[in-house]
């Protein structure tokens, strides 16, 4: 029997979650303006405050709180870019972030690990920083190196440390996720484009990018605002993740999670846009539910898989590129 082939038919290549229809997910998107016109977020940072109003946001100097008409978080959502080069050492180890291209990174950033040669549980230090990038260097599943520990034996410039730690071990595009500030991100900058051969060339080919975290709930606090600022003036990528826990830090429900967090993300995509219109930005998650027997943040819960359904599904909806955190 011959079955001919079916033109036009929408298919789906292995496994999915979906969570919620397209209305479902306008729904969330109108609340999320709501939010943030009518509450909106702590704002802790003079600069973006000048941003903000600048732009014509609504302003509480006094009370550090800045409101974000409709207007200015759609305006963003438009402009920032649906396809992001996170370039590598060689174009062998370009990563494109788009559409439903995936790919994988490690977890970070761990205050501890198992020493390989001894077995102890120890601190991390520098030395594991410069050997986890050296892991994930020879691993072909890891496309994106982030800073998988932290270098717990240096007490100044600890983010440049660890800089020079995975800068110096892989040649796969590093997300340093523990910038402690605006300083330290141009600084960081600065190595990443001492080795592509200087600052425009590392615009062109962005070797390193960077992740901040709102303060749940819907605060962004002086250095998550200067990171995003930076990054952006540099054209450097910035990974703006939620790390919203239901029921402790957001409402309890999925969709009211969703709600808050995807006003805590579109909050410092919208500070990128105002600081450098069609600056490179990420929709980061790592929201999850609250444990109440043990009062933690279980990244891998099931609420976990689901809330970074939705998150996907709401980044595909503005056409940008997402990072979803996991186990």
């Amino acid at each position: 029997m011959i079955r001919g082939l079916q033109p036009g038919i929408s298919t789906m290549d292995g496994w999915g979650l979906s969570m919620f229809t397209n209305d479902e997910l306008t729904e969330i998107h109108l609340a999320t303006l709501d939010v943030l016109q009518n509450y909106g977020v702590g704002v802790y940072c003079d600069e973006a405050m000048d941003i903000f109003e600048s732009s014509g946001a609504y302003v509480d100097r006094e009370k550090k709180h800045v409101r974000i008409p409709p207007h200015l978080v759609e305006d963003a959502i438009r402009s920032a870019p649906s396809t992001i080069l996170m370039a590598g050492r060689t174009p062998k180890y370009d990563v494109t972030l788009q559409g439903g291209r995936i790919g994988y990174t490690c977890f970070g950033a761990g205050v501890m690990v198992v020493d390989p040669f001894t077995g102890e549980h120890r601190e991390s230090n520098k030395i594991d920083v410069g050997h986890t990038a050296l892991v994930c260097d020879a691993m072909d599943n890891v496309d994106i190196y982030s800073s998988a520990v932290v270098a717990r034996d240096i007490e100044r410039a600890t983010d440049l440390n660890e800089a020079e730690a995975f800068l110096s071990n892989t040649l796969k595009h590093c997300h340093h996720i523990d910038l402690t500030g605006g300083e330290g991100a141009k600084k960081f900058f600065e190595m990443a484009a001492a080795i592509v051969g200087g600052k425009d060339e590392l615009r062109r080919r962005p070797l390193v990018s960077a992740l901040v975290c709102p303060t749940s709930p819907l605060e962004l606090h002086t250095h998550t605002a200067e990171i995003i600022i930076e990054c952006a003036k540099a054209g450097i990528p910035v990974n703006v993740l939620s790390m919203a826990m239901s029921g402790a830090s957001a409402p309890v429900t999925i969709a009211g999670t969703l709600v808050t967090h995807n006003a805590e993300v579109l909050s410092g995509i919208v500070l990128a846009q105002l600081t450098a219109k069609g600056a490179p930005v990420i929709y980061g998650s790592s929201t999850t539910t609250f444990d109440l027997t043990y009062a933690t943040a279980p990244v891998g819960a099931p609420e976990l898989g689901m809330i970074s359904a939705g998150v996907v599904a709401l980044a595909r909806k503005y056409m940008l590129p997402s990072y979803v955190a996991g186990t």
